[in-house]
């Protein structure tokens, strides 16, 4: 049942992705911008189910599983290999030192981490930067498992904690699921016959919103590997067609429940709306960061309850 469901939802997403797609090539503006605004909601739910299915609970047969989260894969475009990898370290480093993008570290230039956050997390390049990473991998696998890329490059992109483990996967694996990913782009691309300029302006719709997304979950929250994530407050609209992925926290405590069960598992934690810490980034970015196992700031987030 849990295959079926997602199968379905997974065809729904990726079929109204690329009507979207369609649309903002071929529409006047007047239909343009919502079909804009409807891919970069859209596509965030293909990414959902590619995030049940590294946790292993997109279907209940392992190869059910494998199947899911390498076509849901295809629409972002990635490999399913790399991304359980890099998001099962994701949990393994949420809120170390490896992973801050809300503070900054004493050794650390403020400058510098406020490109990432502004450029990365909120202007979108950090999902630009995860695609050319798999582009070398595909193109170049050879570069990106090379010690200038793990030690120099990938750091300066933000990924330097990722990319040594990412580099030791097998090549011909990963490799396969970006072609399928990539083939999939050029047939959407081929077959509806897309402008470059429109393809671009869905792909950074989406950008900015997935971007942001994966950090907005987290920022200002407690420095704890496990609960260091919100239950963010949304229109029901925005929970359902991200399947339930702003009740974060919950996923933290949980990561082996699925989305639907993710609500019932909301704690009595305060419960920060979206736009709240999304505009609080841009108002005071990064901040200096306090020890690990320091609570959330709920004074800054929360100034009336002082």
């Amino acid at each position: 049942m849990r295959l079926l469901l997602n199968t379905v939802l997974l065809i729904f997403s990726m079929t109204a992705a690329a009507v979207c797609l369609w649309a903002v090539s071929h529409l006047s503006w007047f239909w343009a911008l919502p079909a804009l605004i409807g891919f970069m909601l859209v596509n965030n739910m293909p990414f959902a189910i590619l995030h049940e299915a590294v946790h292993g609970v997109a279907a209940h047969s392992a190869t059910g599983n494998r199947v899911i989260g390498v076509i849901a894969a295809w629409a972002f475009p990635t490999s399913f290999t790399l991304q359980c990898r890099a998001h099962l370290n994701h949990h393994k480093n949420n809120r170390t030192d490896n992973e801050l993008y809300d503070y900054y570290l004493p050794e650390q230039p403020r400058w510098l981490r406020n490109i990432w956050l502004y450029a990365g997390n909120l202007l979108g390049l950090y999902y630009f930067c995860v695609l050319l990473g798999n582009f070398i991998w595909f193109f170049a696998p050879g570069v990106y498992r090379s010690r200038v890329f793990v030690t120099k490059i990938a750091p300066a992109l933000g990924f330097g904690s990722q990319v040594p483990e990412l580099a030791k996967l097998p090549p011909l694996t990963v490799w396969s699921e970006l072609l399928g990913a990539f083939l999939w782009q050029a047939l959407l691309f081929w077959s509806l016959d897309l402008s470059a300029a429109g393809y671009f302006l869905c792909l950074w719709a989406f950008a900015l919103h997935w971007s942001a997304l994966q950090y907005v979950d987290h920022a200002w929250s407690r420095r704890d590997v496990i609960n260091g994530a919100w239950n963010l407050k949304v229109l029901p609209f925005s929970r359902w067609i991200a399947l339930n992925y702003h009740c974060h926290l919950a996923h933290h405590q949980h990561p082996q429940a699925p989305w639907y069960q993710l609500p019932s598992l909301v704690d009595d934690q305060p419960r920060p709306t979206f736009w709240r810490i999304y505009f609080s980034l841009w108002r005071y970015g990064v901040r200096p960061a306090p020890q690990m196992g320091a609570q959330a700031d709920l004074d800054f987030l929360f100034p009336q309850q002082k």
